[in-house]
């Protein structure tokens, strides 16, 4: 009799919803926050170059995440095909991070070193002149924009603001990093980074 009366009020109900979400979302979360492999890098991980974070500005603004995850699942078939599942302390200077759960191309978490840099130039350009089923888009005009030295540098003083430990040496290095570089080159140096661990 309770439970008709529950039902049929649709108010009463839209908040207990609200209050039963809350609950078990800071049951699932919030245990998360003090939990140091979450929140510290893992082995190796280092933030990104500035050529680097420069690539994955562009990865983001061109959308690759909508068809690309970069998260491996601890199940069986995921770690024989692309290796190693993945953990949160890769992901510590990621904001956002990529994880992502579409597939429509193969995940990138580990891609980082499978392909030369030509090879990815020239995905890139026209993803079937290498794998000729492929069904995603080329992005030649990346090899046309260059990188704005004065933007990167302060992309690394807002990142630094938010936590990433940049010192004063690599933010005052940043343009002359990527000066004279073209987009398409920071993007390769970002997924030629991915899943490596060597200098990052």
């Amino acid at each position: 009799m309770k439970h008709d009366k529950l039902e049929k009020n649709i108010g009463l109900m839209a908040i207990l919803i609200i209050v039963a979400i809350s609950f078990g979302g800071l049951v699932e979360i919030v245990p998360l926050i003090f939990q140091a492999q979450v929140t510290q890098p893992a082995e190796n991980i280092k933030p990104y170059t500035a050529l680097q974070l420069a690539g994955r500005d562009i990865y983001v603004r061109e959308g690759c995440y909508n068809c690309h995850s970069q998260m491996i699942r601890p199940f069986y078939a995921e770690t024989e095909r692309y290796g190693p599942y993945s953990v949160a302390g890769e992901f510590v200077y990621d904001h956002p991070f990529q994880w992502g759960s579409k597939r429509t191309g193969p995940d990138l978490a580990r891609v980082g070193g499978r392909y030369t840099d030509e090879w990815h130039r020239i995905h890139l350009i026209k993803p079937q002149d290498v794998v000729p089923e492929s069904n995603m888009p080329g992005f030649p005009w990346l090899l046309d924009s260059e990188i704005d030295p004065q933007l990167i540098t302060t992309k690394l003083r807002a990142m630094r603001t938010i936590g990433v430990p940049y010192s004063d040496e690599q933010i005052n290095a940043a343009a002359s990093e990527v000066s004279g570089k073209s987009e398409m080159d920071a993007l390769i140096a970002y997924l030629q980074l991915m899943g490596t661990n060597k200098t990052r």
